[in-house]
């Protein structure tokens, strides 16, 4: 094939199928993607159109004008009573099936649209949507001094101010007929009441799942189905009652998705109180990988030991042996080799390891030794004077002859005698023990490694 006389064209965006009308030129909550944007007529299928309004709250409208409207388009629809402003969230063909998955059967409920908002239209739609809040908290308040047992969670005004829709949240059926007088009279607009659940809430309030990713209630479900513990027990999660809710303080919708295929793959694994016996020993049911079709068993009922790992399939063919009275050598089929899957390091870690770890201080000598890190004296202060070793410590006054001793020490000794005249025995000087030698006893601690003085009893004997 000649390429230098061929012309080439260049394709992008919708021409590639990737259509940027098919996203649309709005970021609100259970946003579809139009897959059929740019297929020519799709539009001219029908002339439904799906509007969104607040948070999460849609409906849909016959564009019986005829107006060009596009995924993005601000319009003013028809409301009971007045006009109320929303953006359009989809055209085409899969409003039908919008339509079909919102169950709506009556005709009644698809209204009109009238045209395409107007700076007058806005103008009165940023002033109603400026009171929203300020509705919200004082309604609180009424109805908690009406005593009420229910929350109201959000607030939407229609586009036009004559109307206005609480959403509450209650466990319980709540008579609210004089709440709604009391607001009524309050802000003087029509008061429409709408009871939610707690995933509803969720979904109108946002916010980011633990996936990391934004929440499915404020993204694309809009039909809730109930889910329960069983859907976390087909797929082996830990029944952690915080880590199975969601934000909602609820189940998380999540677990839902894939239990199907958890319950297709688990029938597939042999029971859990099979019993697998070889020559050597029996082995029990230890953990299962479900996706995998892998099994995993264990000398020991109560704990890991000997832990083997073989498919399904093998544990089945092995349970038939069993019936028929057959053991193999081992779990592992002759001539294969138990695969050695990588030790995961930091599975008994913790994130906090690099945390550092505060330092104590040190604490002073209680001797009042100077430490190295003390601190210099201050000017006026004389400096400590710092107390000697043992080795170097001079001779103190009770090593010396009981004559050179001060006088004041032997009159300390008089006052302490006791009743009898005796004096105490730890007062008593160490010289009056016979013969001029030390009483028996402990020795003491800062002399016990020095030798005998020149000129004492001992060192003249020796």
């Amino acid at each position: 094939m000649d390429y230098k006389d061929m012309k080439f064209k260049l394709y992008n965006g919708c021409g590639r199928g990737l259509c940027r009308r098919g996203i649309g030129r709005q970021d609100k909550q259970l946003n579809t993607y139009d897959w059929l944007a740019d297929v020519p007529g799709n539009t001219d299928v029908t002339d439904l159109v799906e509007v969104q309004f607040k948070n999460t709250r849609k409906g849909y409208y016959h564009n019986v004008n005829g107006l060009d409207l596009r995924k993005g388009d601000i319009v003013a629809v028809e409301a009971s009573p007045g006009h109320d402003i929303g953006v359009v969230t989809l055209t085409g063909e899969l409003v039908m099936l919008q339509i079909k998955k919102a169950n709506i059967k009556s005709a009644d409920d698809i209204k009109r649209i009238y045209r395409i908002a107007k700076q007058v239209d806005m103008d009165k739609y940023h002033e109603a949507k400026s009171r929203e809040h300020g509705t919200m908290i004082q309604s609180r308040q009424i109805a908690k001094d009406l005593g009420l047992n229910m929350k109201i969670g959000d607030v939407e005004y229609q586009g036009d101010g004559n109307k206005a829709i609480f959403y509450y949240i209650a466990d319980e059926r709540v008579d609210f007929r004089q709440l709604i007088k009391v607001l009524a009279e309050t802000f003087h607009v029509r008061i429409e009441m709408k009871q939610i659940g707690a995933r509803q809430e969720a979904g109108r309030i946002g916010g980011t799942g633990p996936c990391g990713r934004e929440l499915c209630c404020a993204t694309w479900i809009k039909n809730f189905i109930s889910v329960s513990t069983t859907a976390a027990r087909f797929q082996d999660i830990s029944p952690n009652p915080q880590k199975l809710a969601g934000m909602c303080a609820k189940l998380k919708c999540c677990l839902n998705y894939e239990v199907d295929e958890y319950i297709e793959a688990g029938r597939e694994l042999p029971p859990k109180d099979a019993v697998l016996k070889t020559k050597d020993s029996e082995y029990f049911l230890f953990k299962t990988d479900i996706l995998a079709g892998l099994v995993t068993y264990s000398t020991d009922k109560r704990m890991a030991s000997n832990l083997v790992t073989i498919t399904a399939q093998r544990a089945k063919e092995i349970i038939e042996m069993n019936k028929l009275g057959e053991a193999p050598l081992s779990l592992i089929e002759d001539g294969q080799q138990q695969e050695e899957h990588p030790a995961d390091l930091l599975a008994n870690e913790q994130i906090s390891r690099f945390d550092k770890v505060k330092k104590k201080k040190k604490r002073k000598n209680k001797g009042g030794g100077a430490t190295p890190q003390a601190a210099a004296p201050q000017a006026g202060e004389q400096p400590k004077k710092e107390k000697p070793h043992a080795e170097q410590a001079p001779k103190k006054e009770k090593d010396k002859p009981a004559a050179e001793k001060p006088v004041k020490e032997q009159k300390n000794r008089q006052e302490v005698k006791n009743k009898d005249g005796q004096e105490p025995r730890k007062n008593k000087p160490k010289e009056a023990a016979q013969g001029g030698q030390r009483p028996q006893g402990k020795p003491n601690r800062k002399n016990r490694n020095k030798g005998p003085k020149e000129g004492t009893p001992s060192a003249a004997a020796e």
